[in-house]
């Protein structure tokens, strides 16, 4: 029996999710929180052999929850679930050395497949994340520039991003150029998805 704990902040999907995995004869859920801070927790209460975690929760993302699991329980395998496939979320989840990363729009088989190859000791990743993770590398932005543009993707004119900086308004307008150039974007709004698409903000 594989000894399972679910941490996702959506109750229904969390249910779900429980109620799916606890259906398979080889799997048994034995925890579930809605929190990033109450993984380590659970996992100190219950012995588990597999977690699963969203990557975005409250409490801690799941990346940064996979890093504290490898640290203070190395035996528990990780694996993480996100809609969101973006290249910088991959990168970081295997920095953390997590076991799995699964989308949550995959068949349900393939939650499962992973879960019972990651306690078998393998790794799942799906080959296209794989790729895009080492095609698409590092951000190419400065700390400062990637500062700026979060601003405007938050909806800050160049004024506002200026002073939130403590900046001139003409400083904020060469950086936002210098993104528009290294990114190669047709102007700043698809600069903040380019970037905002491959985790970079």
């Amino acid at each position: 029996m594989i000894r399972l704990l679910v941490a996702e902040d959506m109750h229904i999907v969390r249910s779900a999710l429980v109620a799916l995995l606890d259906g398979e004869d080889d799997l048994e859920v034995v925890a579930s929180v809605a929190r990033g801070d109450q993984v380590l927790d659970a996992l100190g209460s219950a012995a588990v052999d597999v977690a699963v975690l969203d990557l975005e929760m409250p409490g801690g993302d799941g990346v940064s929850v996979a890093a504290r699991i490898r640290r203070e329980a190395p035996g528990t395998k990780v694996i993480i679930l996100t809609a969101l496939g973006r290249p910088a979320a991959v990168r970081g989840a295997l920095a953390a050395g997590v076991d799995g990363f699964v989308l949550k729009n995959a068949p349900v088989e393939d939650l499962v497949d992973g879960i019972r190859r990651v306690a078998a000791g393998g790794r799942v990743l799906h080959p296209e994340l794989a790729a895009a993770a080492v095609q698409r590398g590092d951000s190419p932005l400065t700390q400062r520039e990637a500062g700026v543009l979060s601003l405007v993707a938050e909806g800050c004119t160049v004024r506002e991003a200026a002073q939130r900086l403590s900046l001139s308004e003409g400083t904020v307008r060469n950086y936002l150029s210098m993104v528009v150039d290294k990114l190669h974007a047709r102007s700043r709004t698809d600069a903040v998805n380019i970037a905002q698409g491959n985790g970079w903000i």
